[in-house]
């Protein structure tokens, strides 16, 4: 039985590629950002579908409230953590995201960072615009030879793989769910973690943020790594423990570190801060997702996958980024 959606209320800042879609199959869309959650309760039973990015929460009182007519909630983006998937699922609310919209991008601020930390670029653009000539302290080291540990192997993981084996590294990873001939075909060797650590030299990450990822990189695991290791984060923020980074960071355990997610964005907290101003360490406010190419794609696949859950379309078919897909068994 296909979803029925004719009001769609937009709450974050997409591209209009995303509305046109909708508007154009004959779907009405409202566009009300930056709505409060008391606003948003108020809102909500007005609607059969919401479309956020991140600076939207959908908690367990906005599905409630809306409960009976919202059916689906997309994110134009990879991760879904600002959307309570345990509340949605309870009233039957379709929640997806567009996996694949932002991968190339996020790919590739991964590769600029890794370069970023094996040549300070970035410390000596710096010092050239305060008018110094600090060519001796900003001497790096070459990719060649290094190697590269990648934990997650998803699309994000492999298109990293890809590039960075073009550099000469060595590529290695982990992926509970990749398998070793997925893995190969990027030109990476899958290990088990504790394989792992002993030989990289630089470390990137791209899991979601669970329970099995919160803090993967500690204390513990960066012990077990070469001084000097690297690491980058361009994933979700809490699957590195900053505090822990600071202190390897302090002790040259680690040599520097590239972040662009954190446990609260904008950063608040005072370890946060640290981080960010520690002279070893690359930070970037969230420029994943950030380029004109991804925002275009993750609005149209939002859309794109809101048209074919209605089943009118023969062009439009599928939905591919349902997470809670227990639910399609109760809709469809």
């Amino acid at each position: 039985m296909p979803v029925d959606i004719k009001r769609v209320l937009v709450c974050d800042a997409v591209d209009n590629a995303c509305v046109k879609l909708l508007q154009d199959h004959g779907i009405q869309v409202d566009y009300k950002l930056k709505l409060s959650q008391d606003e948003l309760i108020k809102e909500v039973k007005n609607y059969d579908a919401l479309i956020v990015r991140s600076d939207t929460k959908i908690t367990a009182e906005i599905l409630d409230a809306g409960a009976g007519r919202v059916k689906a909630v997309g994110r134009a983006g990879a991760g879904v953590d600002n959307i309570n998937i345990e509340a949605a699922t309870r009233n039957n609310v379709l929640v997806l995201n567009t996996p694949g919209g932002n991968s190339i991008s996020a790919c590739e601020l991964t590769c600029f960072l890794i370069g970023a930390l094996a040549r300070p670029i970035c410390q000596a653009a710096t010092s050239m615009k305060e008018g110094r000539w600090d060519r001796k302290l900003y001497s790096g080291s070459e990719l060649y030879g290094k190697t590269l540990a990648i934990l997650g192997l998803g699309r994000i993981g492999r298109e990293v793989g890809v590039r960075m084996n073009a550099f000469g590294m060595r590529v290695i990873g982990f992926d509970p769910i990749t398998t070793a001939e997925e893995a190969k075909a990027a030109g990476i060797e899958k290990m088990e973690l504790e394989q792992i650590w002993p030989l990289a030299d630089y470390i990137t990450v791209h899991t979601p943020l669970i329970p099995a990822t919160r803090n993967l990189i500690s204390t513990a695991t960066l012990a077990k790594c070469r001084k000097g290791v690297r690491v980058v984060n361009v994933a979700r923020g809490g699957i590195i423990d900053e505090a822990a980074l600071v202190t390897a960071l302090e002790s040259g355990q680690c040599g520097g570190a590239a972040v662009d997610v954190y446990p609260e964005e904008p950063p608040k907290s005072d370890t946060t801060r640290k981080l960010i101003n520690h002279p070893k360490v690359v930070a970037t406010p969230h420029l994943g997702a950030s380029t004109s190419e991804a925002q275009v794609r993750v609005a149209v696949e939002v859309a794109e996958q809101f048209i074919a859950l209605t089943g009118k379309s023969t062009v439009y078919t599928q939905y591919a980024g349902v997470v809670n897909r227990d639910v399609l068994k109760n809709v469809f």
